[in-house]
């Protein structure tokens, strides 16, 4: 095999490799020779098939395939004596030569970058750790009673001729209409709707105060923009509401009796309960956050050139939610006023940062030999599968069938791990915070989707002879 470079240019390589026509009629004989022993034709007995005849019956297929084997096989030849990982799939053609024996084609691809690993220990974080307070607690505990409540029917004697006070809920039906015409998702019957409360569009709740049983008025209200559907977001409507009975909301004691409803002994069980839960929510927030200090100084530290083909691809899966979302008019309102150029230039700087975060954290796992275990991947799918309530039996068996959609369920474990194992290195200082401080914080550093490295498995990670497509 005669092997020659035609580009090296910053990440790309490109190669023209030449098979002797020998070594290719020679796989092609083999070919032909292991099908003579197992070829079943009419008129001849099994394994005594004539080779001009298996030429002439399979002669096409036995080429097709000798040719995609040697190229398969030059070309992870050709990646294994240069040392090369490509980034993604290479891109292999086959071309015309003049001694038509030989076997000519060309390979195109991307390499992955060399990455120095930074020092890990020089990097300085904060990690935020919350206490519950008792007011923390024990509002935690009012909303617990809140969701326990019930609704019992007022009379007439209880309301002496008065209607619908703020707080109490109404039982009613409605039918909305915008510029006359009724919408989608715009009627209902038997809905319980609480005077100003949340959950409603401006104005609906608020209207129906001072309503009466067997009441009808028309409220006016008007949706929000943006709205989740695109053409009744800023719309005003109009709802015809019919109220039949009026209830007032019984909040239950906090005591034992509370307790021993919702399958506990004591109040104090139920208040251990939930301040264990508030501690582990508080901490996976104080780790969302800590992860995102950490990629934000990994990015700052990581300057490494990155393959335009990774680049490209992060790109595409970004803009095509993105676009969606412009299309459909669910932008935020930050990305709402820019037009499409800017957009476009923004969220191919995200995906860009999202490739080297990526790659660096894929050199991270290699270096260190960081893996995702059976165990792990078990764990996970079993995970996703209680997702799916009634299902879990069928959404296994789907994976045991269908090993390559578990492989999804790789990248974030993978991710994980080597986040935890650089946390281990950095110097990490504890500082402790009120939960309101956070969860703001929190909520300030949460990055959107895109913004975060991609969490398939990474290129580094994968064999370059079965690196995806």
């Amino acid at each position: 095999m005669q092997v020659t470079e035609t580009l090296a240019e910053g990440l790309k390589r490109a190669y023209t490799v030449v098979v002797p026509g020998a070594e290719v009629e020679t796989r092609r004989a083999a070919r032909f020779a292991e099908l003579g022993r197992t070829a079943r034709l009419p008129g001849f007995r099994p394994g005594k098939v004539p080779l001009m005849v298996l030429r002439q019956r399979f002669g096409p297929a036995v080429s097709a395939e000798v040719i995609e084997q040697t190229v398969n096989e030059s070309t992870r030849q050709v990646l294994s004596d240069r040392g090369l990982r490509p980034a993604m799939q290479p891109k292999v053609d086959l071309v015309a030569t003049e001694a038509a024996s030989d076997m000519e084609f060309t390979v195109a691809l991307e390499i992955l970058p060399d990455i120095a690993l930074p020092d890990f220990a020089a990097i300085e974080l904060t990690r935020m750790k919350a206490e519950i307070g008792d007011e923390d607690l024990a509002k935690a505990l009012a909303n617990l009673a809140e969701r326990n409540r019930t609704l019992v029917p007022l009379t007439e004697d209880d309301l002496a001729g008065r209607g619908a006070a703020k707080g109490e809920v109404v039982l009613l039906d409605y039918e909305g209409k915008v510029d006359g015409t009724a919408f989608p998702g715009g009627t209902a019957t038997d809905a319980e709707v609480e005077v100003g409360g949340p959950g409603y569009i401006e104005g609906f709740s608020e209207g129906i105060e001072g309503i009466r049983p067997g009441e009808t008025r028309v409220i006016a209200a008007q949706f929000p923009d943006p709205y989740g559907a695109a053409e009744l977001a800023g719309k005003k409507a109009e709802f015809t509401v019919t109220a039949k009975e009026i209830r007032r909301p019984d909040v239950p004691a906090l005591d034992d009796e509370l307790a021993k409803k919702l399958s506990f002994d004591t109040l104090d069980e139920v208040r251990d309960l939930i301040r264990g839960q508030m501690q582990r929510e508080y901490g996976e927030l104080a780790r969302a956050r800590l992860k995102r200090e950490l990629l934000d100084r990994l990015s700052g530290i990581a300057d490494f050139p990155i393959p335009d083909s990774l680049a490209e691809a992060e790109f595409a899966q970004i803009w095509a939610r993105v676009d969606a979302d412009r299309q459909a008019g669910r932008l935020d309102a930050d990305d709402a006023g820019k037009d499409e150029e800017t957009l476009r230039a923004e969220y191919r700087g995200i995906a860009e940062r999202r490739v080297r975060l990526g790659l660096l954290l894929a050199e991270v796992g290699r270096v260190h030999n960081i893996t995702v275990g059976p165990e792990e991947m078990t764990r996970a799918m079993r995970a996703e599968a209680a997702r799916y309530r009634g299902q879990e039996a069928k959404v296994m068996e789907f994976f045991r069938q269908n090993p390559q959609a578990a492989e999804h369920l790789r990248g974030p474990i993978f991710e994980e791990k080597t986040v935890d194992f650089v946390l281990e290195l950095a110097r990490v200082t504890e500082t402790p915070v009120s939960p309101a401080t956070l969860m703001e914080e929190a909520s300030a550093a949460a990055a959107p989707a895109a913004e975060a490295p991609a969490s398939e498995t990474p290129a580094s990670e994968t064999p370059a002879s079965e690196t995806p497509a």
